[in-house]
């Protein structure tokens, strides 16, 4: 073996890795906005997490992935370390299916149809459909199945070229006294993990294996198990990784996945050479196949996980006596906003939850603060206002957070689905952020009456707290429709929205009349005009919100909706006439102006 095969063996290597990572790619974005949805949905029963762990890894052919998602999702505070326990597990099972596929490379048959099931046979007109789907495809989704083809075609070149690299040490004397060394069990177990741990991937360390093994015949079931096992060693490598800089639960994933690994092989290793000492087992020194291979693999991981499955709970206790909390009374609290890490741009799909959780604290933050400031307005209390103030400064470093990360996550490319949910919250974050600063506009509103000793009227108090009962509601609606993302919600607020408005011309008419009776101050007159138009503003960025949601999902200009919607629209007239009556009669004036009833005609 010259310095060309090792330069053949060293490209086939960064082939099979590069075909792996834009195939599992291409999966995660086909599968992702699905994934994210049932693993929030994901409930306490071990053996659901179990299965959707099998089921995600083989959807998205990489444990690791999968492994670097669990950081963040556990980080973020998705999931709890306990539901992502069976889900990591369920993802030992998931990646054996890569090993079978590789060893379908190692059919030997003249039949025509058993040829066409070698990855080399097949691969090129993998390579040639997904190319000609990149190219054409108008939609994204189609797009990314084309660069699952041709990931998978880059992945197959890279195991026929290391396949090739390696075939002359069959003949090799040197490469034989090599292999010897591995007939120590615990040599092989640590070279394997080294090697994995740098390449960061066990698929590739198990088809460099195949590639070997098929090539020179040399490797024996002997020599190939330990392998094996320390493969499956390395992998945790990238959790580990991954988990550093986060907080303490997403440190106990990468605990409990490293003690899984290693636990199995501390136990299947020994029990494997005390039964082999007790029956000589046959096939030890028999040259293993690619098959082979995939077979010890796949009983390697499922013997591991029957071996672990039963003590979960003493594995997560484990993870909490290795990666204890901090004494103080809270020990990972830190703001939401603090948990846009890049680290997580690597898996787009979580990256995106993980936002979408820091948007509805956000959002949250918003409500408060509005809420506050209504509360602050009919009974002023300094430490609120502190308070209010403290909160529209949190919403300034959100918006500005978000923003940021939202834009870089658009560099990537994602799911049609991921991008919409994108869309939304950066279309919604800076409506959040104007309630906030107007919110703050009545605070200080609210601060200028009482320092100045000034108090409404009864009626004008009245009429305030009726305007603020419909303007807590639309936030109320308007919010709970992004957080649930429920278009059924969205469509409700523009009926209520409209009659806020139809309050405030109503209410500054009715206060234009005080002042012209005197019986108003000017000056109390603008502050009280200068309330109702903050209140407004509140209820159109509640507008704003909900016509976001309409607009994306269902694809369509919300300007020409609205204008439609209020002229022909019977449910939203229904709806707009019974909030209506409502509010009015809240003013204590049961009969409608018929300037108000048409308000919105």
């Amino acid at each position: 073996m010259d310095i060309f095969s090792v330069i053949t063996l060293l490209g086939g290597l960064a082939f099979f890795l590069y075909g792996m990572n834009v195939m599992s790619t291409g999966l995660e974005k086909l599968t992702g906005s699905k994934m994210e949805s049932v693993l929030r949905k994901i409930t306490s029963n071990k053996f659901k997490s179990l299965l959707l762990g099998a089921g995600i890894t083989i959807a998205i052919q990489s444990s690791s992935a999968l492994t670097v998602m669990l950081v963040g999702l556990v980080n973020s505070g998705i999931l709890t370390l306990s539901q992502s326990v069976g889900v990591l597990i369920g993802s030992h099972v998931g990646t054996t299916l890569a090993s079978w596929i590789l060893s379908l490379s190692g059919i030997e048959s003249e039949n025509v149809f058993l040829k066409m099931l070698k990855p080399e046979s097949f691969s090129p007109i993998f390579a040639l459909i997904g190319i000609i789907m990149i190219m054409t495809a108008k939609h994204n989704k189609t797009k990314d199945i084309g660069r699952i083809f041709v990931g998978f075609a880059v992945l197959m070149t890279g195991m026929t070229l290391m396949k090739d690299a390696v075939s002359p040490l069959a003949e090799s004397e040197q490469f034989s006294s090599l292999l010897t060394a591995f007939n120590n069990p615990l040599l092989g177990v640590l070279v394997a993990t080294v090697f994995t741990g740098v390449i960061q991937s066990s698929a590739a360390a198990v088809g460099v294996l195949q590639s070997l093994a098929l090539s020179t015949g040399a490797v024996t079931y002997g020599i190939a198990i330990p392998l094996i096992m320390g493969m499956n060693i390395g992998t945790c490598v990238t959790a580990l990784l991954s988990s550093i800089g986060f907080n303490r639960s997403a440190k106990r994933v990468a605990v409990i996945h490293i003690c899984v690994q290693c636990i199995g092989t501390l136990v299947l290793l020994p029990l494997f050479y005390l039964f082999n000492w007790i029956f000589h087992f046959s096939f030890v020194d028999t040259a293993i196949s690619p098959v082979g291979i995939a077979t010890v693999h796949t009983i390697f991981n499922v013997l591991t996980t029957i071996l672990i499955f039963p003590f979960t709970k003493y594995l997560e206790k484990f993870a909490y006596f290795i990666i204890k909390d901090k004494k103080s009374t809270q020990p990972d609290e830190k703001e939401k906003y603090e948990l846009l890490d890049e680290r997580l741009l690597i898996t787009p799909t979580v990256a995106i939850e993980v936002c979408r959780n820091v948007t509805i604290e956000m959002a949250e933050l918003s409500k408060k603060a509005m809420n506050l400031s209504i509360q602050i307005l009919f009974d002023y209390d300094d430490e609120l206002a502190q308070k209010i103030h403290e909160n529209e400064k949190q919403l300034d470093i959100y918006e500005d957070k978000l923003n940021t990360y939202l834009v870089r996550i658009c560099k990537h490319s994602i799911s049609s689905n991921d991008n919409r949910t994108v869309s939304k919250m950066l279309h919604c974050i800076g409506n959040f952020e104007r309630i906030g600063d107007h919110g703050m506009n009545i605070m200080e509103l609210s601060g200028e009456l009482h320092k100045k000793g000034m108090h409404f009227s009864q009626d004008a108090e009245k009429e305030l707290h009726t305007i603020c009962n419909a303007l807590q509601e639309v936030v109320a609606l308007s919010f709970r429709a992004f957080e649930e993302d429920d278009l059924t919600l969205a469509h409700q607020v523009e009926p209520l929205e409209e009659v806020v408005d139809t309050l405030s011309i109503e209410l500054k008419n009715r206060h234009i009349k005080r002042l012209q009776n005197d019986a108003c101050m000017v000056e109390l007159g603008y502050i009280y005009q200068d309330l109702i138009t903050n209140i407004e503003r509140v209820s159109d960025h509640c507008s704003n919100i909900a016509g976001v949601i309409i607009e994306i999902e269902e694809q369509l200009n919300i300007h020409k909706y609205l204008h439609k919607l209020k002229k022909t629209d019977e449910t939203f007239q229904e709806l707009y006439h019974e909030y209506l009556n409502q509010y009015y009669l809240e003013l204590g004036q049961p009969d409608i102006p018929e300037q108000a009833q048409a308000q919105a005609r």
